[in-house]
C-alpha cells in the first residue's frame, strides 16, 4: 500500500481468489536403454535423462534403430543342433522350420541375443500410440555389451528429474532372467522413493504361450515372472504377452538379405538353387534366380534390386524375409503400454482405467489367450495380478486388464487409483511448497484448505473423484485440535488431511436373467 503523504485518492487492489494448485503432468515416461548413438554436438547424453517430443527429436540426440545386417542365420538343422552363440527366432515355433526344399527344413535362427534391442522399436510404437513428451536415458550404444550396472546407473539418473511420471525399461527382457528381474526391482524401488511415477514392466520371455510343454526343470514364463520379490508392488504394472508390431514393414532398407550372416547366405543361396531344380520352373525364372545368388554373394551388388528381384521371383525366400519382418516387430508391450496410458490421460483423465482400449500398429498378441487362461493372470493367491493382452474378433488387440502388482491390496489394485493419488499428491505437494515457513495459524489453515478444496471440486467435476456431491468425494481437515496439538505448532508442524474417494473400474458386469410367468394371453 502506498504511503499517503499528498492528499489525494489512492487505489488498493486485494486478491478475491486465492491461490490454485496446479495439476501436475501423468503421461511423461522415461525410456531407459541402449541408442544408436548419445550426444548433444560433442557433449554425451550417456547416463543423461534428455527430454524429447518426437521420433525425429530422438533421432537428433540418440540416433535410429539398431543394425540388422549380419544378424539372422539360416540353420538346415533342428533348433537344438544350432551353435553355440545362435538362437532361435523367438516368432519361431519350438520345432517350426520357415521353409521346406530339397528334402531339407530351414530354421531362421538370430545370432548374437545381446544385439537385439527393444527402446527404438518401442519408441515408434509409443508414439503410434498417442505418446507426446518424454525422457530417454542412453545407458549405452548398440556395440556396447549388455551390463546390468548400466541400467542401474539409468535409473540413478532420474533421481534428479522432477517430471518423469512413468519408467519403462523395454531392453530389460535382453539380460538374463536373474538380472532382468535386478532391474525391475530396482526400476519399482525408485518409482517408490520419488513417489511420483509408476512403473511399466515387462514379462521376461513373455512371448513363450504358457500352455506349451516346457524344457526340464524350466517353469512358464509368468511364473518365473512372479518370483518378482518386492514390497512396492503397488507401484508398478506388469503385461503379458508380447505384442506383434508393424513399426517395421517390408519397405524398410535394413530388412534385405544383407541381414544374414555368411552362413545365413550360403544356406539361402543353396536354398534357392534347390528352388530351381524342377521341370516346371520356367527357363527365364532359372536364369535370373542364378543371377540374384550371385549377386548376393557379391559384396559388390546394389543391395536394392537384388533384394526386390529375389521377393520376386522366390517364394521361399518370400517366407524367409516375412518371417525375419515378424521377429523384428516382436516387441515386449511396455513402450506400447507407455503411449496408451498417455491417449488415456490426455483424452480422458489419470482416473480412467488404461484398459478396454484397441493397439495402434499391432497386428496381434504374440500369445492367444483364453478367457479361462486370463484368470490366473488377474487373480492369483500371491496377488501378483499380470494383465493381459488379448485379440477379439471384430475389435482387434484390446488391452484386457488395469491391475497394479499388487493385485490382493484393496486399496492399491488398480492402476487409476495409483496413478491418480500420485497427481493429486504431487499436485497438492507442489501447491503446499508457497506456504512453507508462513504463521501456523487460523489464516493459512483457511487458505489452504480453501485452495485444496477448489482443486479437488475441480477433479470431481471433470469425474475424477466418486460421489454424487462435492461433500461425498473429498474432505479437507486443518486446525489445532482437528488435526494438530499444541505441541506439533510448537515444533512448526502442519497436519493436513485430505480424505479422498477415487473412482474404481467396473472390472467385472453381472447381468442377471430370469424367466418370468406369462402375465397375459395374446389376441388382436
Amino acid at each position: 500500500m502506498a504511503t499517503m503523504m499528498t492528499p489525494g485518492v489512492y487505489i488498493v487492489e486485494k486478491d478475491a481468489f486465492p491461490n490454485s494448485v496446479v495439476e501436475v503432468a501423468t503421461a511423461v515416461p522415461a525410456f531407459i536403454g541402449y541408442s544408436a548413438k548419445h550426444l548433444n554436438k560433442e557433449q554425451s547424453l550417456r547416463y543423461k535423462p534428455r527430454r524429447v517430443t518426437s521420433l525425429a527429436e530422438y533421432a537428433l540426440f540418440f540416433g535410429g534403430a539398431p543394425k540388422l545386417q549380419g544378424q539372422f542365420t539360416i540353420s538346415d538343422g533342428p533348433p537344438e543342433e544350432l551353435d553355440e552363440g545362435r538362437e532361435l527366432a523367438v516368432t519361431a515355433g519350438p520345432m517350426d522350420p520357415v521353409v521346406k526344399e530339397g528334402g531339407k527344413a530351414y530354421y531362421l535362427a538370430r545370432n548374437e541375443a545381446s544385439r537385439r534391442y527393444h527402446m527404438y522399436y518401442g519408441l515408434r510404437s509409443f508414439y503410434q500410440n498417442g505418446g507426446g513428451p518424454c525422457y530417454i536415458v542412453s545407458v549405452g550404444s548398440y556395440e556396447d555389451k549388455l551390463d546390468p550396472g548400466d541400467f542401474e546407473k539409468g535409473i540413478e539418473a532420474l533421481l534428479r528429474e522432477q517430471e518423469p511420471t512413468m519408467v519403462v525399461i523395454p531392453d530389460a527382457v535382453l539380460l538374463p532372467a536373474a538380472d532382468c528381474q535386478s532391474i525391475q526391482q530396482a526400476a519399482i524401488g525408485h518409482c517408490a522413493k520419488m513417489q511420483s511415477r509408476f512403473a511399466i514392466l515387462d514379462v521376461f520371455r513373455g512371448y513363450e504361450a504358457r500352455h506349451l510343454p516346457l524344457a526340464a526343470g524350466q517353469r512358464d514364463c509368468v511364473a518365473d515372472f512372479r518370483e518378482l520379490s518386492t514390497d512396492d508392488a503397488k507401484y508398478c504394472a506388469a503385461y503379458y504377452p508380447w505384442i506383434d508390431t508393424t513399426v517395421v514393414s517390408g519397405a524398410d532398407p535394413e530388412l534385405t538379405y544383407k541381414a544374414f550372416d555368411d552362413a545365413g547366405v550360403a544356406a539361402l543361396q543353396e536354398l534357392l538353387t534347390a528352388e530351381l531344380i524342377t521341370d516346371e520352373t520356367p527357363e527365364a525364372k532359372k536364369t535370373l534366380i542364378e543371377s540374384l545368388i550371385a549377386d548376393a554373394s557379391n559384396p559388390d551388388a546394389q543391395t536394392g534390386p537384388t533384394n526386390d528381384g529375389l521377393l520376386a521371383t522366390s517364394g521361399n525366400f518370400q517366407d524367409l524375409m516375412k518371417q525375419m519382418r515378424a521377429e523384428v516387430n516382436r516387441l515386449p508391450p511396455s513402450a506400447t503400454m507407455a503411449g496408451v496410458y498417455s491417449r488415456v490421460d490426455n483424452s480422458r483423465g489419470v482416473w480412467k482405467a488404461p484398459a478396454n482400449v484397441a493397439l495402434s500398429g499391432v497386428s496381434k498378441p504374440a500369445v492367444n489367450i483364453t478367457h479361462d487362461e486370463q484368470e490366473d493372470l488377474n487373480v492369483t493367491v500371491s496377488g501378483k495380478s499380470v494383465n493381459a493382452i488379448r485379440s477379439f474378433v471384430g475389435e482387434g488387440t484390446l488391452v484386457w486388464g488395469a491391475r497394479t502388482l499388487d493385485g490382493n491390496s484393496l486399496d492399491w489394485r488398480y492402476i487409476q487409483v495409483r496413478r491418480t493419488m500420485i497427481m493429486l499428491e504431487q499436485s497438492i505437494k507442489l501447491a503446499s511448497k508457497a506456504y512453507v515457513f508462513e504463521a501456523n495459524d487460523a489464516n493459512t489453515w483457511v487458505t489452504m484448505k480453501s485452495i485444496f478444496r477448489n482443486f479437488l471440486t475441480g477433479i470431481w467435476k471433470r469425474g475424477g473423484l466418486a460421489g454424487a456431491s462435492a461433500e461425498a468425494a473429498f474432505s479437507v481437515h486443518v486446525g489445532l485440535g482437528e488435526t494438530m496439538t499444541s505441541e506439533d505448532i510448537l515444533e512448526g508442524i502442519m497436519r493436513v488431511t485430505v480424505l479422498v474417494a477415487p473412482t474404481r473400474p467396473a472390472e467385472f458386469i453381472e447381468i442377471t436373467f430370469q424367466q418370468k410367468m406369462q402375465e397375459s394371453g395374446g389376441g388382436g
